[in-house]
């Protein structure tokens, strides 16, 4: 399904993340993939598995709060692989004092770093990479619920979350001259490394389980299926959207 085309995957942490479900997905659908990892601290964690799974892989450092580090991740995929047909933005932060107690008490800096991280740099990707997609492009990003409805403890998070949708949108309207499709996946909560940094977790995996029509939790690789979906031309007519993967949890009332 998606042979012959290549593209970066930004935010692989470990084998649980969603990022590598989604990476495995698009490698069995045949698709060439680069990674971008932060820092030396994770970059032992993309080697090992990418070595036993994708061997031959680009591996990038990027920290995208530098924007010479994200500019130079885009010319090593162009050096690697000419062109760009997909991108995958797998990464958020905030400063965990910034997910604890009341949002009324988020500092400035808590509040700026949350949001340069994980919503404004799918502005600076989708820019970097846009040149790079001369047959057109498929560019997804991960959400959550809680960039609509409150979550206690995830505070600052859903509020950059809003802004990361409210991105998509207006990325989608941009570029889709260029046949660029911009589009998120609100995914349900899944037992990640940088979901482990929202308190109360735990309940809020089990309230949706019990809530959900599917009656359970959604899987990392069900997410990575859909962002696989999304760089496909079987989604062609689709951008500016968010598509909630979470067993339908979002449909739920009283």
């Amino acid at each position: 399904m998606l042979k012959d085309k290549q593209g970066i995957i930004f935010g692989v942490a470990n084998k649980r993340s969603i990022a590598w479900a989604t990476a495995q997905a698009l490698h069995e659908a045949g698709a060439k993939l680069a990674f971008a990892y932060q820092g030396e601290r994770l970059k032992e964690n993309v080697e090992r598995l990418t070595a036993e799974e994708m061997p031959g892989s680009p591996l990038i450092s990027c920290d995208v709060t530098k924007q010479e580090e994200v500019d130079e991740t885009f010319k090593r995929a162009a050096d690697e692989f000419g062109r760009l047909d997909f991108v995958i933005h797998s990464i958020a932060f905030a400063p965990r004092e910034a997910l604890e107690g009341e949002y009324l008490k988020v500092d400035r800096d808590g509040f700026l770093s949350a949001l340069e991280v994980s919503a404004y740099s799918l502005t600076q990707m989708a820019r970097a990479a846009a040149p790079l997609m001369t047959e057109g492009g498929s560019i997804v990003t991960m959400t959550f619920h809680g960039a609509e409805k409150v979550y206690q403890g995830y505070n600052v998070m859903g509020v950059a979350k809003a802004a990361l949708e409210s991105s998509v949108r207006y990325l989608a309207a941009d570029l889709g001259a260029r046949n660029i499709r911009v589009n998120a996946i609100s995914a349900g909560p899944i037992q990640t490394l940088a979901a482990r940094g929202v308190s109360g977790l735990s309940n809020m995996l089990k309230h949706h389980a019990e809530r959900a029509p599917l009656k359970r939790n959604v899987e990392p690789r069900e997410v990575g299926n859909t962002a696989m979906f999304l760089c496909s031309s079987l989604s062609s007519g689709i951008t500016g959207e968010t598509i909630y993967v979470d067993c339908g949890y979002n449909v739920m009332g009283i």
